[in-house]
């Protein structure tokens, strides 16, 4: 774990920061997931607006969509609570680590 008496505390802050990262890469797919869907969906219903035939996707899209917004919803939890995990290292680093 802690290398050549580097603080314990360090090595877990950038971990999480490194988790951090990954977790805004993988949000920003899905948001960029979502989007697609959305903008897809719009174009069928504006095709059905005309009257025209729906095609099937349109449901597995929607599915879809629904699908993303759940994860994103897990994931905008997970990352709040890594964010107060990360708050209560800072803390515990400003106070010389004496709270455990």
């Amino acid at each position: 774990m802690a290398s050549g008496g580097e603080r314990p505390d360090l090595e877990a802050l950038r971990e999480l920061e490194e988790v951090l990262r990954h977790l805004e890469e993988e949000l920003a797919n899905w948001r960029r997931r979502a989007l697609a869907a959305e903008a897809k969906v719009a174009d069928y219903l504006r095709i059905a607006a005309r009257g025209e035939e729906i095609p099937s996707r349109l449901k597995e899209l929607e599915d879809e969509n629904r699908g993303l917004e759940e994860r994103l919803v897990v994931a905008k939890s997970r990352v709040a609570d890594i964010v107060d995990r990360l708050r209560f290292l800072e803390q515990q680093s400003a106070n010389g680590g004496s709270a455990r």
